[in-house]
């Protein structure tokens, strides 16, 4: 086993992006992160779900210009080049989750890995899409990326970049056990990925401290089970007075959490990441060849939804 294999790790929160915020300006705040997380050390920097514009879904638009305008259909596009050059520039590696809208038209809710030379070497598309497609007009805002998403089509893969391996999800997946089991079985070592999470549950009188405290959870909980690294970069704040839950953090595989915003600005937390830590519960703990019976766990690809017992 490698005696020194540690990884500068940084995840770069957002506080919000309102409707009026321009892309030159949003790609502007990500640079400055950018630059502040290379200050310490690190080497990888996460950035949060639909970075570049406000939280759309929460609003109900039938024009599909309208529509389209919250959407990248080629990246980088000139908007966000002047962060692939930075990181180039400053030989950093980052994740990104946008709105992307294919050359045939399709949407979907996206995510990059860009390594230090500029070039996207792993791209994942959301595939737990939450909310609604139908207009809720009672409710207090909207929840529609069952309307502006598709599914993702392109599953869960692990990506080699200089010597570590990583897995993206993004927002909803980071709460199914399955996001990181099936990036674990791929030997992926550290999970990146970016949220948007309302503070209000519109679907149920939900108290509001559990929205972060589910979102911890899952996070920790996934972690340790999985011996992974999980570095989570959420938008927050008050985004056109529409509030979203900070809590930005970096999990150990000891399911610790080592490091976490304060604020519901933009803030950049790192760490210096010791991927030993994983790969000591990889070999004793959770030793998959070792210790998983497969052969019991059909119902799990078998149903999708719960039914009746096995007999």
């Amino acid at each position: 086993m490698d005696s020194n294999r540690t990884l500068g790790l940084a995840v770069a929160q957002m506080g919000p992006v309102n409707l009026a915020d321009s892309r030159k300006a949003v790609v502007g705040r990500l640079i400055e992160m950018l630059r502040e997380a290379k200050s310490r050390g690190s080497e990888v920097v996460v950035f949060p779900e639909l970075a570049l514009t406000t939280f759309f879904p929460r609003y109900w638009m039938e024009d599909a210009e309208e529509i389209d305008r919250y959407f990248e259909k080629a990246m980088p596009n000139p908007d966000v080049q002047p962060l692939f050059d930075e990181a180039r520039k400053l030989s950093m590696s980052f994740y990104l989750g946008y709105a992307e809208l294919t050359p045939e038209g399709h949407r979907f809710n996206t995510s990059i890995l860009v390594d230090k030379t500029g070039g996207i070497i792993g791209k994942y598309r959301k595939i737990h899409l939450p909310g609604h497609s139908d207009h809720k007009l009672d409710a207090p805002f909207q929840h529609l990326e069952k309307k502006y998403f598709e599914v993702g089509d392109l599953g869960f893969r692990a990506f080699d970049m200089d010597g570590t391996r990583f897995g993206m999800c993004l927002c909803n997946d980071r709460r199914w056990p399955e996001t990181y089991r099936v990036l674990s079985l791929q030997t992926a070592e550290v999970v990146v990925l970016g949220y948007n999470t309302p503070s209000i549950n519109i679907h149920w009188n939900e108290p509001v401290h559990l929205r972060t405290s589910t979102h911890l959870i899952s996070l920790q909980a996934n972690a340790y089970q999985n011996a992974l690294w999980v570095a989570a970069a959420g938008k927050c704040g008050s985004e056109d007075g529409f509030h979203m839950i900070g809590s930005s953090v970096i999990v150990a595989p000891t399911g610790e959490i080592v490091a976490r915003t304060l604020s519901e600005d933009d803030e950049v937390i790192s760490v210096k990441a010791d991927l030993r830590i994983g790969e000591n519960f990889r070999q004793h703990v959770f030793n998959f060849a070792k210790h998983r019976s497969p052969e019991h766990y059909r119902l799990i690809v078998d149903r999708v939804g719960a039914g009746e017992p096995l007999v």
